[in-house]
């Protein structure tokens, strides 16, 4: 059982996290809308990209829907970039998960974390077979270019409650620390 102040923890920190780490530049504009509950998504897309984070009283899957189009490309691959697109994008998946690790261990001190992998969207419809307490879905446009889709799919397995305080300023990472 999750409540409803974790419900909307969940989200919030999902919001923050994509809104600081899926454009390509600080700059560019990140629109979120949430798409209708209805359990499927509806968000646009043909592959997934699939990261999850564990602890022991919840799972959380963070997957982000995408085509591997023009715009879409165009807006994470820069022209002196040779990457392939999947390498680049999976990147920025993991950077959106990482940050929801970070803001969720503030509360959680147990969690675990995986890498990215792609499945096809048509794995979508068989979330309900994991019994989800939330399913929640975005649309997300990016720099008025690039659109994906986002699904936020929580699995509890013991009452889940927390207030999440996302306002505070965001630390910086990567960064190395001297002692």
């Amino acid at each position: 059982m999750i409540t409803a102040h974790a419900k909307d923890s969940f989200e919030r920190i999902f919001r923050k996290a994509a809104q600081a780490r899926l454009p390509s530049s600080p700059d560019d504009e990140c629109a979120i809308m949430p798409l209708a509950q209805t359990g499927e998504s509806a968000a646009q897309g043909t592959q997934v990209a699939v990261l999850t984070i564990s602890s022991i009283v919840f799972r959380l899957l963070l997957i982000l829907h995408f085509d591997e189009n023009d715009s879409t490309r165009g807006y994470y691959l820069k022209e002196a970039d040779e990457r392939p697109f999947q390498e680049a994008f999976l990147e920025i998946c993991n950077l959106c998960c990482g940050a929801m690790n970070q803001e969720l261990l503030r509360y959680f001190p147990d969690l675990g974390m995986s890498t990215p992998y792609v499945l096809s969207a048509r794995c979508l419809p068989h979330l309900h077979e994991l019994q989800p307490a939330l399913l929640s879905s975005y649309s997300v446009t990016l720099g008025g270019t690039a659109r994906l889709g986002a699904t936020v799919c929580v699995c509890a397995y013991a009452p889940v409650d927390f207030i999440a305080d996302t306002s505070a300023v965001e630390e910086t990472s990567g960064e190395l620390e001297l002692f």
